[in-house]
């Protein structure tokens, strides 16, 4: 299954300043359907304040900021808790405690919050769509009002002893803006390319100085850098695959101790990276924050937003304070001020960063996992819903370390990181061990000797959409239109690489064959070398499909 036909449902809430304090508009902003884009208007009760100030109190490490329309309440220290739920689903009691009830209480209350009234009807109708698609749904939840984006949306659950949001692999969650630049092109590669950064001298993983650390040492830096490289490197090995039917991707990991802003800005330009990856200490800012990249050189969000956009690094990684957190005016949290919104304001395709400290077990425990997602060709947000359900069980659900990875993805992106390998397709090695090698396929523009795509890896993306392998920007074409990729088949006793087109368009492909021009619409068909393609109208240029290579064995 490819990511990019996972449908999406967007939900947006916004205060209604207006209708007086507390009330809110949610809405609907993207549906997989007609039908799906509602609008209502609730207004934010006391008791969802005072189990969120419970919870604060006995989860936030450094005192999480409150909501400030209603932090005037006066909240009692104890907040009364439902009873455990007797869902044969639900984690046994013994496991959960009171700290299991304020989490599951809160998770619930916010669900019921936001899915309330006619967006529940939009939820149900876009999740019984991608089910029947056999597909994930994708839920983006945009938070236009900056008070409410310190809440833990991420443990949002339908009832208690029901898997919370973000846990889901068939329900994709993260948080979006769509007061965003465009998404430039991307570059769908086929291995994971980090820079790894190691900021001012600090426990790298918490985001803590060094007097803070309960050893009281200061880190060595390079021995921290080595050992996140090395464990970021291993994700990638075949024997730590969880299948072994999945084709890892290669993995290349550069590092940079304490660089100056001069030093990161040149790595990022001649690495061609997809992946940053930041641990340090971070300090709240109006424009996205401060790294502390050395004790005397600190760089905003802003200035990181330019040269991670300019260079299109599709994924941005923070493991630093307040990642996930806007800044504060005083009492009053000013929009669109955090890390990771302000990076993907700028037009970075995702930010993955901390609501909270997180211990350095925590850290490197979900980094392991994500890293080993990615390196299975899993979509960032699946991938980071992986790396929770890991945490979850090292850790349980009573704690919160699961709960503090906030992931922000641009509303134009699919999560598509490296290139998957769709169902039914092999991948050919260069020198593959069976006896074949690779027929070296391309496609090129008919009467033209210099305009020729060649075909990488078995696979060509062609659409109108600039992530495609060959962007064809005609109005009949659709964003995505079709692949050409290599499949074994089996003949005559014998194992041949052949190629095949598989249409995704609105319109279809045209397709030259012995009686003309031949429509191909959500169909795959083989292509011989020399076949004749126009994608989307009969007026389109036309495009040959060419093996340049004969397919012979080794030994002939």
């Amino acid at each position: 299954m490819s990511a990019f036909e996972s449908p999406c449902l967007s939900i947006a809430v916004a205060p209604l300043l207006a209708a007086g304090p507390n009330n809110y508009a949610i809405w609907v902003l993207k549906a997989p359907s007609p039908g799906g884009f509602v609008h209502h208007d609730c207004v934010w009760p006391e008791p969802l304040t005072q189990t969120w100030h419970a919870w604060q109190e006995m989860f936030s490490l450094r005192g999480l900021p409150n909501v400030p329309r209603v932090s005037s309440v006066s909240v009692s220290p104890l907040v009364e808790l439902p009873s455990l739920d007797a869902n044969p689903a639900a984690f046994p009691p013994q496991q959960i405690g009171l700290t299991g009830r304020l989490m599951q209480h809160l998770g619930t209350s916010l669900w019921q919050w936001l899915l309330g009234g006619p967006i529940q009807s939009s939820f149900d109708q876009s999740q019984g769509i991608a089910i029947g698609q056999n597909k994930p749904l994708r839920l983006r939840l945009e938070i236009r009002d900056p008070d409410l984006v310190a809440l833990p949306w991420e443990i949002m659950q339908p009832q208690s002893g029901k898997q919370a949001i973000s846990l889901s692999q068939q329900l994709l969650f993260s948080r979006t803006t769509t007061a965003v630049d465009p998404l430039q092109p991307l570059r769908i590669e086929q291995s994971l390319k980090i820079l790894l950064v190691l900021g001012q001298d600090v426990d790298t993983l918490t985001g803590n100085s060094g007097p803070l650390r309960a050893s009281g040492a200061v880190l060595q830096l390079e021995q921290e850098a080595s050992t996140l490289a090395q464990v970021l490197e291993n994700c990638c090995h075949p024997e730590s695959m969880t299948s072994r039917s999945v084709i890892p991707v290669p993995c290349r990991v550069d590092t940079l101790v304490q660089p100056t802003p001069a030093e990161l800005t040149q790595h990022l330009e001649t690495g061609q990276y997809n992946i940053l990856f930041y641990a340090g200490h971070g300090t709240p800012a109006p424009d996205g924050g401060l790294l502390l990249l050395r004790s005397d050189t600190k760089m905003s969000g802003t200035e990181l937003a330019q040269v991670l956009t300019r260079c299109r690094v599709t994924l941005a990684v923070f493991n630093a304070c307040w990642g996930a957190q806007p800044d504060h005016d005083g009492e009053k949290a000013i929009p669109r001020s955090s890390l990771a919104e302000v990076l993907v304001h700028h037009g970075v395709p995702a930010v993955l960063a901390m609501r909270d400290s997180i211990a350095d077990q925590e850290a490197l425990s979900f980094i392991q996992a994500f890293a080993q997602a990615l390196a299975e060709r899993v979509p960032i947000d699946q991938a980071v819903a992986v790396a929770r359900q890991h945490l979850l069980t090292l850790y349980k659900f009573n704690q919160p370390a699961w709960s503090l990875p906030v992931l922000y993805m641009h509303p134009e992106f699919n999560g598509e990181l490296v290139r998957p390998v769709e169902e039914g397709m092999t991948e050919l090695p260069t020198n593959p061990s069976y006896g074949w090698q690779h027929p070296v396929a391309a496609l090129r523009l008919l009467g033209s000797t210099t305009r020729v795509w060649p075909i990488q890896g078995g696979l060509i993306r062609v659409g109108r959409k600039g992530e495609n392998d060959l962007v064809i920007q005609e109005q009949w074409v659709s964003q995505k239109h079709a692949e050409i990729f290599c499949r074994d088949v089996f003949a005559e006793g014998a194992v041949v690489p052949t190629y095949f087109l598989r249409d995704f368009s609105r319109y279809g492909t045209l397709v030259l064959g012995p009686g003309g021009w031949q429509k191909v619409h959500h169909q795959e068909v083989p292509l011989q070398s020399g076949t004749q393609l126009k994608f989307g109208s009969s007026q389109g240029q036309a495009l040959e499909f060419l093996i340049e290579t004969p397919l012979i064995p080794d030994d002939v």
